[in-house]
């Protein structure tokens, strides 16, 4: 399965210069928790998250209105292309430790966007087969990881 066959395509964008304020109406509007940032050639050039602008707000004394999204947001951005296999996407997401990432093309322009739960409601509809291409142990292992606290020790052992 491709990354093209289970991206939301409709993704809310906001520029360098918006606010935090901003994005989190973008969100609300939405409904989702990342708002990629893009330049005028809609060319990704950072993530804001819901989490980023909660922890921006309640850490710093001002307001969502006087703080830019480039102030706080991820500038290292993972991506993936439309014609990547899924299965890629999810060790990316895995190793990276990642719900959510842009779908770009080679340029770098924005064309879509998918999180782990994009796979998970899309996998069985893909194609009309009723055996998913992602196998629900590869979704498993994929939140466990993402979920794991950065340098945590795991059951076996390794940080």
């Amino acid at each position: 399965m491709k990354v093209q066959d289970v991206m939301t395509r409709n993704v809310a964008t906001c520029g360098t210069d918006a606010t935090l304020a901003q994005a989190a109406g973008l969100m609300w509007e939405y409904d989702c928790g990342v708002i990629p940032i893009v330049d005028d050639q809609r060319r990704v050039v950072g993530v804001i998250t819901d989490r980023d602008i909660c922890m921006a707000l309640a850490l710093n004394n001002r307001t969502a209105t006087e703080v830019s999204v480039c102030e706080v947001s991820s500038r290292k951005v993972f991506t993936g292309s439309p014609q990547s296999d899924v299965g890629e996407l999810l060790r990316t997401m895995k190793s990276e430790q990642i719900l959510r990432v842009p779908v770009v093309e080679q340029d770098g322009t924005l064309v879509g966007i998918v999180s782990l739960s994009d796979i998970v409601q899309r996998s069985d509809e893909a194609h009309g087969q009723r055996k998913p291409e992602v196998s629900y142990e590869q979704v498993v292992d994929t939140r466990k990881a993402i979920t794991e606290p950065a340098g945590a020790a795991t059951s076996t052992g390794k940080a």
